[in-house]
């Protein structure tokens, strides 16, 4: 076995990630673990300042409810999201967070993000849920403050966590590995939180060559949430709900400034707008396709009907918003004026979040306010906090949540002690970075609470420690052993690299889970042969190599990924219908059907090393709730 040191920490509370619902379960824990006498641990896998989802910058905080302000109520939110996902959510998580949001959005303002206002003061909507924001130090003002609550004494960065550890039914810590010395880290808890995020480049993307690791959302994200819960033998929910964002073709840019703040359209080749000229297929989808704003995936589904009819590229039409917008000067040097700065906004919208964008429009030479760009439907994406919902099945607020939804401790998984936040949590979507960083804090505060009622000490057996220390560095063994046996390491019969097996995943879960090359359609026969080939693909993982430890961290995150990837399989094809065209499409069941308005979750049993496909009522709350 690899020599590796073991290092065992002890801690109280657990917080496995560093995006922004780790960071918001820092700030709030340190807070109370201090006034209870605890401590705080967070790990991870790369370095907080950049890592998640919001990595790169974000131009708008996208949730802002406004109740203090009399713009909207909790209600009001509640039913935004219900329709998003055509009414499939848990209306007391959305709840919870939208009541608490606000103030965490103050505290980012306080922190020194500059935040969009206008000449009375008041904050700039992008949309009415969205605040404009210069924020390509987002994150790192986030994860100052983060820090300064834990101090780094009780931060290990660079450490990629591989496994729960699960004694009696109860998470008692987790382990994983140094990415940048041999050590293998052993951190025995109470209480876990887990914010890892949610996975990306589990199906092929549409970039490849140089742009093969190009995605929206980051591609360090590789499902160890999902991983992390389901091994744990957590119930899931919303697994099949995937999310397919439209972006600029290649380097994947937003679209939300441009159709929000710029009041943009989409246009096919011919010049028609699609929201306009396909808007009976929205008679389809009742009652969902008659509210406003139409749901995502349905702008998606009418965007693809055309792509499909050949009437593609999609164009968003830059030219048209900007001149529009600036000929509302009162004359002609004011105009030349507002062009300037409708310019500057849109360069600034990519240089702050997506820079790879601003890269490409520079090497086409495309100048936004003169030519449109195209945009196109990227490949799907699990992700709990965004527009898709798929995450562990957690417990409500005590004070709004059902009974059926209720279980002690808010924002704990089924597995006693194991919590979950941000993308790791689901069917609580359009969180976003500010309700991913708020579900954090709440997260962390019933955990405090579960260490004070439940002190007993995390304990697993020595023994089992040595055996999964060895599964985890096991990668590095086979390469060692078998390394000699060709002359290009890539290629060997005794084992596989991360990348090839990447390629694998990703090639089955496009052709048979829907992915970019059919259209993201598929059926019965489909996920079935698709189940098949990844049965293969998890015997061949036992032959998983890596050439040291930035190879192991590959070789593991696409183990994840693989997890993932099963869990969705499994739960599309429980789920008989289509409920949301433009994420998937089911061939076999093409409709959406009302006796399928349930939430699909699914259950691994370690033990048994089998799945068991649950359905749980959507029990919806109406009363207003009150804020904090």
């Amino acid at each position: 076995m690899a020599n590796f040191e073991t290092v065992e920490v002890k801690t109280d509370v657990l917080i496995l990630g560093g995006g922004m619902a780790a960071c918001g379960a820092a700030t709030e824990a340190a807070y109370w673990a201090k006034k209870n006498g605890l401590k705080v641990t967070l790990v991870d896998k790369a370095a907080m300042d950049r890592s998640g989802a919001v990595a790169m910058g974000l131009s708008a905080i996208n949730q802002y409810v406004g109740v203090r302000d009399g713009q909207n109520s909790i209600k009001d939110y509640v039913e935004y999201v219900r329709n998003d996902l055509m009414g499939v959510t848990r209306e007391d998580l959305v709840a919870n967070i939208a009541r608490h949001v606000d103030s965490s959005v103050h505290m980012f303002e306080k922190w020194g993000l500059p935040i969009w206002k206008d000449a009375d003061g008041k904050y700039v909507h992008e949309g009415r849920w969205q605040l404009m924001i210069n924020g390509e130090s987002y994150k790192v003002l986030v994860a100052e403050a983060a820090k300064n609550a834990l101090g780094m004494d009780n931060i290990y960065e660079r450490v990629f966590i591989v496994e729960p550890l699960i004694e009696g039914g109860k998470c008692v810590g987790a382990v994983g590995f140094s990415t940048r010395e041999n050590k293998f880290y052993v951190f025995k808890a109470k209480t876990t939180i887990v914010t890892m995020g949610g996975a990306v480049h589990v199906f092929r993307p549409r970039s490849v060559g140089e742009g093969l690791g190009r995605s929206w959302y980051p591609p360090f994200n590789s499902g160890a949430s999902a991983y992390f819960t389901i091994k744990g033998g957590a119930e899931m929910t919303c697994q099949e709900v995937r999310f397919i964002p439209v972006r600029f073709k290649d380097a994947y840019g937003p679209v939300g400034a441009w159709f929000l703040l710029f009041k943009s359209r989409a246009t096919n080749a011919l010049g028609e707008n699609y929201m306009q000229t396909r808007r009976p297929e929205l008679e389809k989808w009742k009652p969902y396709g008659m509210v406003k704003p139409v749901p995502a995936n349905l702008r998606n589904w009418l965007m693809m009907l055309d792509v499909m009819e050949g009437k593609g590229p999609i164009l968003m039409r830059t030219e048209e918003a900007i001149e529009k917008i600036a000929a509302e000067s009162p004359d002609e040097k004011s105009k030349k004026k507002k062009l300037k700065e409708l310019e500057s906004e849109a360069w600034e919208d990519f240089l702050d979040m997506t820079i790879s964008q601003a890269i490409l429009w520079a090497a086409t030479n495309t100048a936004p306010e003169e030519k449109p760009s195209e945009i196109a439907a990227c490949e799907p994406y699990f992700i709990g906090s965004h527009s898709g919902a798929s995450g562990a099945w957690v417990c409500g607020p005590e004070d709004i949540a059902p009974k059926e939804y209720f279980w002690g401790y808010a924002q704990m998984t089924t597995v006693k002690g194991m919590f979950a936040a941000g993308d790791a949590s689901g069917a609580s979507s359009h969180k976003f970075s500010s309700g991913s960083l708020t579900e954090g804090r709440i997260a962390a505060k019933a955990c405090v609470k579960f260490c004070v009622e439940n002190t007993e000490e995390p304990n697993f057996d020595n023994a089992k420690l040595e055996e999964i220390k060895k599964w985890v560095l096991a990668p590095i063994d086979t390469f060692e052993e078998h390394k000699g046996a060709t002359v290009d390491p890539e290629v060997n019969p005794n084992y596989i690299k991360p990348k090839q097996f990447m390629f694998r995943l990703q090639k089955i879960m496009d052709e048979y889970a829907g992915g970019v090359t059919t259209q993201f359609m598929t059926s019965k026969p489909l996920l079935e042969k698709g189940l098949e080939l990844l049965a293969m693909l998890r015997e061949d993982a036992d032959k998983l190599a890596a050439d040291g430890l930035h190879e192991l961290s590959r070789a593991w995150e696409n183990y994840h990924r693989m997890w993932q990837a099963e869990a969705h399989i499994r739960t599309i094809m429980f789920r008989e219908e289509t409920r949301w065209p433009g994420y998937y499409f089911r061939s076999d069941f093409p409709s959406m059907k009302e006796d399928w308005k349930v939430f699909a979750n699914c259950v691994y049993h370690p033990a048994k090393d089998e799945w068991e496909m649950l359905k749980r009522d959507i029990i919806p709350i109406y009363e207003e709730v009150k804020v904090s």
